[in-house]
């Protein structure tokens, strides 16, 4: 009997599709970078910001998303005491990692969090009074983000989304719009 049960399973399972991933997209977003130190609010860096994502949904709740972004920012002009020269925050860096998105599916506005762990290829300085880090390499980074998507098919997205990168004693981020592009 217990033959006759296996050999079933394995004629029907042949002919089972399994959809572990429904939908997929390309998802591009840009805005204003920021590079702010850990100890400091005060003084940060600010610039250009932009990412991709290839989007896998397993359902309504929770995609799995890959990336690769760029982020550019420099210390604007000084104000002598208000920003004094000893304080600086810039990241030049090529981004890249995998992230999970928790979304609420509410019509119209969807409002979500995002969590993960990938990498950063550049340089990075952080000078504050306490800290003085200025290298240049591959850094590890946990991307961090909310935001909310805007739209009957949840097509648009507005968010806050930060890098916070332990070894500069920093994080980089963004305030970014970006635009889910379907792939059939």
């Amino acid at each position: 009997m217990k033959k006759i049960l296996l050999v079933l399973i394995l004629l029907v399972s042949t002919h089972v599709k399994a959809q572990f991933v429904g939908e997929k997209a390309i998802d591009l977003s840009i805005g204003l970078g920021i590079s702010a130190p850990y100890d400091e609010v005060e003084y940060y860096g600010s610039g250009f910001y932009a990412q991709g994502e290839y989007v896998f949904s397993l359902n309504n709740w929770i995609d799995l998303r890959p990336y690769a972004g760029l982020i550019l920012t420099k210390m604007g002009e000084r104000e002598p005491g208000v920003n004094p020269e000893d304080h600086t925050s810039t990241a030049n860096a090529f981004l890249f990692g995998a992230k999970a998105r928790f979304t609420i599916p509410i019509p119209w506005v969807a409002p979500y969090v995002e969590l993960g762990v990938g990498g950063s290829a550049g340089s990075f300085e952080t000078v504050t009074l306490d800290t003085n880090l200025d290298d240049s390499g591959v850094f590890v980074h946990i991307p961090f983000s909310l935001g909310v998507e805007l739209g009957p098919k949840h097509n648009v997205n507005v968010e806050f989304t930060y890098y916070f990168h332990e070894s500069m004693k920093q994080v980089a981020g963004a305030a970014a719009i970006g635009v889910a592009i379907p792939l059939r």
